[in-house]
């Protein structure tokens, strides 16, 4: 069930989509996208606002590597940064090429109840090609937002489908999307671990990309489901200017569209409440964007209570007499 529900919950919100666009073209193709672009921003800004306000007094990096100590005692700089320059590179990494992904380790026990380490190297490669693929993706449908098209999407597009298979020629990048989104999926149901804590919240969001991507494709390469771009470009645009749609026009469009748009306005509008806020949240997270400089600079509480503190010269000084008598060692006799 924790499958199926969110499967079936991804294919309603296809069917509502273009059902929707069919019977309301005005309302899936103008209200709801809107609707989903103000729930992204305010969602987003009100979780970084509430992130940049939770304090943060201690040095609480996670690391490993060795901390700047002794001077004999060599530092890991990249792995355990005291500067604001390793803080820096650490990020890019981070942020770049999942660093701390492919050091990931998984644990198996074999059938000689031996237990095993080995690196996730396909879990890193799966979830690089997913967020690349992704962003070239996003980075080429620019040329539906913006006149005239930004050449970075006209780059990304000569050099996504630079083996020009087929006519339209496939982008290499929404086949990698489906490929890297499919070993993702699977790779949850295969192992019985990652199954067992697995939650629908894991599921949907891949189903809905899933759903997303096959929507995108069949309109580029199904004659069945072709959508015209003029109008596409034309809603886009006018969306991101705020300025009159052509809602006339929509009438006219295929449902597939319609199911596409849906899908993509659900995904805007649910990114701030789920997992996938780990974007901004990697710049936010005190465990990435701190600099380990606890033996060099102490940090305090700040909202710690005064305490009445009692220092052993003091309470020496109470019990002096005692101590003497007893013949315990002082460190100051009068």
């Amino acid at each position: 069930m924790r499958v199926i529900i969110p499967l079936v919950a991804v294919g309603a919100l296809g069917i509502i989509g273009a059902l929707g666009g069919y019977l309301i073209p005005g309302l899936f193709g103008v209200v709801v996208p809107y609707a989903a672009l103000a729930v992204f921003l305010v969602g987003i800004i009100v979780n970084v606002l509430r992130w940049a306000k939770s304090p943060v007094p201690f040095r609480i990096p996670t690391t490993s590597g060795q901390q700047k100590s002794l001077p004999w005692i060599k530092q890991n700089k990249f792995d355990n940064p005291s500067t604001m320059v390793g803080l820096i590179g650490r990020m890019a990494a981070e942020v770049l090429v999942f660093r701390s992904l492919f050091k990931n380790t998984k644990m198996e026990l074999g059938h000689d109840r031996n237990v095993t380490y080995g690196q996730e190297i396909f879990l890193w490669v799966a979830a690089l090609a997913f967020h690349y693929s992704f962003l070239v993706i996003f980075l080429r449908h620019f040329r539906f937002f913006m006149e005239p098209v930004p050449f970075f999407s006209t780059m990304l597009a000569q050099v996504d489908g630079f083996f020009e298979i087929t006519v339209p020629t496939v982008y290499l990048s929404g086949l990698v999307l489906l490929g890297a989104l499919g070993y993702l999926f699977f790779r949850r149901i295969y192992y019985a671990n990652l199954r067992y804590i697995s939650l629908p919240a894991d599921y949907f969001p891949l189903f809905l990309i899933m759903a997303i991507a096959v929507t995108g494709l069949s309109m580029r390469h199904l004659p069945w489901f072709k959508a015209d771009l003029f109008v596409v470009k034309d809603l886009a645009v006018s969306i991101f200017s705020l300025s009159s749609p052509p809602v006339d026009a929509l009438r006219n469009m295929q449902p597939m569209f319609f199911a596409h748009l849906f899908l993509v306005s659900s995904l805007i509008a649910y990114f701030p409440f789920s997992k996938l806020l780990h974007m901004p949240g990697i710049f936010m997270s005190p465990t990435r964007n701190l600099v380990n400089n606890s033996r060099v600079k102490r940090h305090i509480n700040p909202w710690n209570p005064e305490v009445k503190t009692h220092t052993y010269e003091e309470w020496e000084d109470e019990f002096r007499d005692l101590m003497r008598d007893a013949g315990l060692p002082l460190e100051k006799d009068e």
